[in-house]
């Protein structure tokens, strides 16, 4: 940090996404005449590490890429707060940081589109509309097969953050009951239960419905296999927004194909291009008539990057000010 001339703190932001010039203004705007914001793209190696040594924040969406080797994690000297563009923070190479950086992802930054995005596939699936418009496809004017009713039914939210919050207030106008799962047990949202991990059989067990909107971190990677979605519903619905490792892959395939009744939406996978350079999966998901998948593009909407760039910014103003900030990772 530096003083300027008029007395104020000037701090240094370091940017290290490309970004166009719209992005670079909006982000200047944020933070005003109390930072100095530095785009690391721009920059060439040596004035890169200058800027780096320089921050007291880092602004980054994948730092395992954007931070291009060693020495770039190494000059990250005065940083104090790392913040996050993307909701989870799994990405974050932890042991390359300095021990006293604080991490902060951008948890609530997607939360409406997101919400949106899960409502309409807990409906695709209460209704069956793939199967409806494949039997239409080929003539067959099924209109007697039966559809579900949303209004009335039991949802399970396992994490109940930003997005868990959001989509449990779009679910209670359909009358649904809400059994929340959160790390601390508590919530001020009008719900029928709310525990933690601990109380995960209790909640899977009695939903209709189950939404994964949890972090992946060490305690829920692999979180749902066999026994877990044995102890599920046989014509539940399971609907995961979050991160495709917190379900076993073989697990859920062997389990729609065994129980029809049951189905499963997914728009986070076990293997995707920013996180593993392709995307694939394993079993033959796509074949099952109880499956429904989209491309991890939940919270894509106009204007949802360049909203959660400003929440982002937002926090480490925050931060700087020594005010509360949101979503710190432990």
């Amino acid at each position: 940090m530096k003083a300027s001339s008029n007395g104020r703190v000037d701090h240094v932001i370091a940017v290290t996404f490309d970004t166009d010039k719209e992005d670079r203004t909006t982000l200047s705007n944020v933070f005003g005449k109390t930072a100095q914001v530095v785009f690391l793209p721009e920059l060439r190696q040596e004035e890169r590490l200058v800027q780096l040594r320089r921050a007291d924040a880092i602004l980054t969406w994948f730092p395992d890429r954007e931070l291009r080797n060693a020495e770039e994690f190494a000059g990250i000297t005065g940083a104090r707060i790392m913040q996050l563009l993307s909701a989870g923070a799994d990405q974050v190479p932890f042991s390359r940081l300095p021990p006293n950086i604080l991490v902060a992802s951008n948890a609530g930054a997607y939360a409406e589109p997101m919400a949106e995005h899960a409502l309409a596939m807990i409906l695709a699936l209460e209704k069956n509309l793939l199967d409806r418009h494949s039997k239409l496809k080929a003539a067959n004017f099924d209109q007697h097969n039966m559809n579900r009713m949303l209004h009335g039914s039991t949802c399970a939210i396992l994490g109940f953050g930003g997005i868990g919050k959001a989509t449990g207030r779009l679910l209670r106008c359909f009358d649904v009951k809400i059994f929340a799962i959160n790390t601390t047990g508590n919530t001020s949202e009008p719900v029928e239960f709310v525990g933690t991990l601990k109380d995960l059989e209790r909640v899977l067990r009695v939903a209709d419905i189950v939404l994964i909107a949890l972090p992946l971190t060490s305690s829920t990677n692999g979180l749902l296999g066999v026994r877990e979605l044995g102890w599920m519903r046989e014509d539940a619905i399971l609907v995961n927004v979050s991160r495709g490792a917190i379900i076993q892959e073989k697990a859920l395939f062997e389990h729609l194909k065994t129980h029809p009744r049951f189905s499963a939406a997914l728009d986070a996978w076990w293997h995707e291009p920013y996180t593993t350079g392709d995307f694939h999966v394993n079993y033959p998901f796509f074949d099952l008539p109880n499956f429904l998948g989209s491309p991890h593009n939940s919270a894509i909407v106009p204007g949802s990057l360049q909203n959660a760039m400003i929440h982002a910014a937002e926090n480490v103003k925050r931060f700087l000010k020594g005010e509360p900030i949101s979503d710190r990772v432990n």
